[in-house]
């Protein structure tokens, strides 16, 4: 009896044991994102890309019916190459919108700047895009001068208000955006944090503007539509994933 009892408690200590794994624990394969796409979500959401991936269709150099040679495309991304010393400037959306949600990645080089404009308006009257359109800035906050001046960092309505908390990633490494205007009414995101709002065409919008830097220019901020504009300021930048859709 007693030995019955020994081999029924080693028994039941080796049931308790945990056991030892064979082989190796296998991990599901994780889908490589596929950049440049709409997934059947976002179609069915209404979303429509602005970039291919492929090609600049869809962009265009502010009042021109062309692209300037600087603007390439460069591991799926569009790129401004400022090696290029002629074709460069201001590219804006063959569209011009209202009512929208904006979605884009961007990433910039070191010490770099540039940005994302909208409520663009294209006129013989005004020589740059940012003479009419507001801009959501897009810098390198650990090096160019411009992320020692209030209300000129990263994801900033430049020189207007200041993000409520800093969420750019360092120069080379990608950074999500989404710009919402719905009825005057706008939101900034950058990387998933809502950084700015604010409200356009009210007595303290104008207040605001008149105490900035765009206060000599009586058609800034005044557009409630308009192209949308990415930024030559004379430096590397890329974009990747760039839709809209309308509200």
């Amino acid at each position: 009896m007693k030995q019955l009892l020994t081999i029924l408690s080693i028994a039941l200590l080796a049931a308790c044991q945990p056991k030892q794994q064979t082989t190796e624990e296998t991990k599901p394969e994780e889908t490589p994102m596929v950049h440049n796409t709409l997934t059947e979500q976002q179609q069915a959401e209404g979303w429509k890309l602005l970039f291919d991936g492929q090609t600049t269709s869809g962009w265009r150099n502010f009042k021109s019916d062309q692209i300037g040679a600087a603007w390439k495309i460069d591991d799926n991304a569009l790129y401004f190459d400022n090696t290029v010393t002629d074709g460069g400037g201001d590219i804006i959306t063959n569209e011009a919108y209202e009512n929208f949600e904006f979605m884009l990645d961007w990433k910039i080089d070191s010490c770099g700047n540039s940005g994302i404009i909208f409520n663009v308006v294209e006129d013989e009257q005004y020589q740059y895009v940012w003479q009419t359109g507001p801009e959501m800035q897009v810098l390198d906050n650990d090096c160019h001068p411009d992320a020692k001046i209030i209300k000129h960092r990263a994801g900033d309505l430049y020189d207007l208000i200041s993000c409520s908390t800093e969420t750019v990633k360092p120069a080379g490494e990608w950074n999500q955006v989404r710009i919402v205007s719905n009825q005057g009414n706008y939101e900034f995101w950058l990387n998933g944090t809502n950084v700015v709002n604010f409200t356009m065409h009210t007595p303290e919008w104008d207040a605001m503007v008149a105490g900035s830097k765009f206060k000599d220019m009586p058609a800034f901020g005044k557009a409630t539509k308009g192209h949308i504009s990415l930024q030559d300021h004379g430096d590397k930048v890329w974009f990747r994933n760039i839709m809209i859709r309308t509200l």
